[in-house]
């Protein structure tokens, strides 16, 4: 089913993980994709494996200069955006005793900050009918051993997301963010943590879902796509968490 043929989907963070998952459920329903990465051969190998309808360009969410530059790059692919995934991040995990004001500053710039000005930034080349999706967590809802840091500025995500949703109801834009669970991606490698501490805090993790096990990213990419689409017409400022029943039971 070609749900968004004649479309183009804009994912910041589109080579690896959730991003990249989205990416390819986006193009097998007839998507063009435009999408971002922080090193440059990361996005020539994401355009070789994706395809021709799909395109890349270097922007790091975490620098403004990149982020005064977005509208300019997407110009240079597209002169129009029908679905904004806000997915560029990463987490950090230390105790808030230990957390340092670096730590604190990177994730926020990232997260938040870049998320606000990332969709900012792409609303020029939105039209009446889009969407935007930003990824949230369902670290919003609970709290996790060292995770003071990104609970908080994925808290302000979901926030922010609620914002746009609110803001652009006029322009008849919608705007929603999802909240997974754990997800089987390269999440847990980029946390900074040594290999037994990861091992030891995916076991936990695991433990605390009740479906037992990780998502997959794919299972993520759907939910943006449900939401991108038509059929979830009636939906703005919502959060969707997508986690096994982790929070809700």
């Amino acid at each position: 089913m070609n749900k968004f043929e004649g479309k183009t989907i804009f994912i910041t963070g589109g080579t690896s993980g959730i991003g990249k998952a989205t990416a390819k459920e986006f193009l097998d329903q007839g998507a063009k994709v435009i999408f971002t990465s922080r090193k440059q051969e990361n996005v020539e190998k994401t355009e070789k494996e994706l395809g021709e309808n799909a395109k890349g360009f270097v922007s790091d969410a975490g620098k403004w200069q990149d982020i005064e530059n977005l509208t300019s790059k997407l110009t240079n692919h597209t002169d129009q955006v029908d679905v904004l995934f806000v997915n560029a991040g990463f987490a950090g995990f230390s105790p808030v005793t230990e957390t340092t004001q670096e730590e604190w500053d990177n994730q926020f710039n990232t997260l938040a900050k870049g998320g606000f000005f990332t969709a900012q930034k792409t609303l020029p080349l939105m039209k009446e009918g889009s969407n935007i999706i930003f990824n949230a967590s369902i670290v919003t809802d609970m709290a996790m051993d060292g995770g003071a840091v990104y609970s908080a500025a994925k808290s302000a995500v979901k926030h922010i997301s609620k914002s746009y949703a609110n803001e652009l109801k006029g322009n008849k834009i919608r705007v929603n963010s999802i909240s997974p669970g754990p997800i089987g991606t390269n999440f847990y490698n980029e946390a900074g943590l040594p290999d037994e501490q990861k091992e030891n805090m995916k076991e936990q993790i695991k433990q605390q879902v009740p479906m037992r096990r990780f998502g997959e990213a794919k299972e993520i990419a759907k939910t943006v796509a449900f939401l991108a689409s038509d059929d979830a017409s009636y939906i703005t400022g919502h959060d969707i968490q997508v986690d096994g029943g982790m929070v809700q039971l």
